[in-house]
């Protein structure tokens, strides 16, 4: 299956399992996919630089021989950067810190700045960065090339996606409203950005000349063969992969989307302050009606944090972030590799059998 994206990163197949934050990545994940044909990817927007130079160490020495994966950066939006709490947001959180039996944080740690976090990546020299929520800094563009590092964008937009190839990235990625987890809008309110896969793909594919990889929505073969046939190049699965034994999500997390549950997500502020899909639980009904008095990333994300790891400890799904993309309910309980062979060949005995180009 080769494709310009596949000669770019060197991969077998034009499959890149989506990167996830918060410690749902892991490194036998992204080695599974890597090793397997595809480009496995780790998120470590949480992870301080020190934390990134280990990664990318450990993901060198888990891959095998010397093929491709990719690590995961968030660019800051400006009116982010010094974003501080006010006391009503520790108070709005006090009655879930007091049902779960967790105190109730005193103070505010803001997370790694993004400049020492792409320095040390940078440093370290993985074959492949991403980036979501904004375009890097034109010297990361330049230092990335420099080093023979393929660079990544993501685009929720059209507009976007002209951005993407104007800042010098290497490859877009065109992320529809199906996508799990947060949308990476960057340009207009993500109001004014949703939209769907299969309507951004083929205006994505007309307006661009780098290689456009398609997310969102997409679950199986199917999703695989419509998004090729759309003319991109490659196709990004989270949700898929997040199911798959090897990812970091709880038990309780990839028991849910391969549940009836998946079938109903909402896009919601209140487990970050910045707009993610997830299965609808019973934290969202309840403060549904303070989505629009939250604060933004990474504050909320920073409160959420302690009733988030409560509830994971406790295998409560009431109170978790259990994000999903709009396809969950074609997740399987599978390992990686079994899974990344159903995209590429009918395993069913029915249908068209392979991908075309395969």
């Amino acid at each position: 299956m080769s494709t310009r994206l596949t000669r770019l990163l060197g991969t077998e197949l034009p499959i890149v399992q989506g990167p996830f934050g918060g410690g749902l990545s892991s490194v036998a994940l992204a080695a599974a996919v890597s090793g397997a044909g595809g480009l496995g990817s780790f998120g470590a927007h949480h992870l301080d630089p020190d934390a990134v130079t280990a990664l990318v160490a450990e993901l060198k020495a888990a891959v095998p021989g010397d093929r491709p994966f990719n690590v995961n950066l968030w660019v800051p939006h400006p009116e982010e950067v010094d974003l501080r709490p006010a006391p009503a947001d520790f108070e709005r959180l006090r009655p879930l810190y007091d049902r779960l039996g967790v105190p109730a944080p005193t103070s505010y740690a803001p997370p790694p700045a993004f400049d020492d976090q792409v320095d040390a990546l940078l440093a370290a020299e993985p074959p492949v960065i991403s980036f979501v929520m904004g375009t890097p800094p034109a010297r990361v563009v330049t230092e990335a090339r420099r080093r023979g590092i393929v660079t990544i964008g993501t685009a929720t937009t059209v507009d976007e996606a002209a951005a993407v190839q104007a800042a010098g990235l290497d490859v877009v990625v065109a992320s529809g409203s199906d996508a799990g987890g947060h949308r990476g809008a960057f340009l207009r309110p993500v109001a004014e950005s949703l939209v769907g896969t299969f309507s951004l793909v083929p205006q994505v594919v007309d307006a661009v000349d780098i290689p456009v990889v398609a997310a969102g929505g997409i679950a199986d073969r199917r999703g695989v063969t419509a998004a090729l046939a759309l003319g991109a190049e490659g196709v990004q699965i989270g949700t898929g992969f997040l199911a798959t034994v090897e990812s970091g999500a709880s038990r309780i997390h990839k028991a849910a989307l391969t549940g009836p549950d998946a079938r109903v997500t909402v896009l919601t502020r209140l487990f970050s302050g910045r707009h993610a899909r997830a299965i609808v639980n019973p934290l969202i009904r309840e403060l549904t009606a303070e989505e629009g008095n939250v604060p933004g990333y990474p504050v909320q994300n920073g409160l959420m944090q302690p009733l988030r790891r409560a509830a994971a400890a406790r295998d409560d799904p009431r109170y978790l972030n259990l994000w999903a993309g709009q396809a969950a309910s074609l997740s399987r309980p599978v390992t990686a590799q079994e899974y990344l062979a159903t995209l590429i060949t009918d395993q069913s005995g029915s249908g068209s059998g392979a991908v075309p180009g395969s």
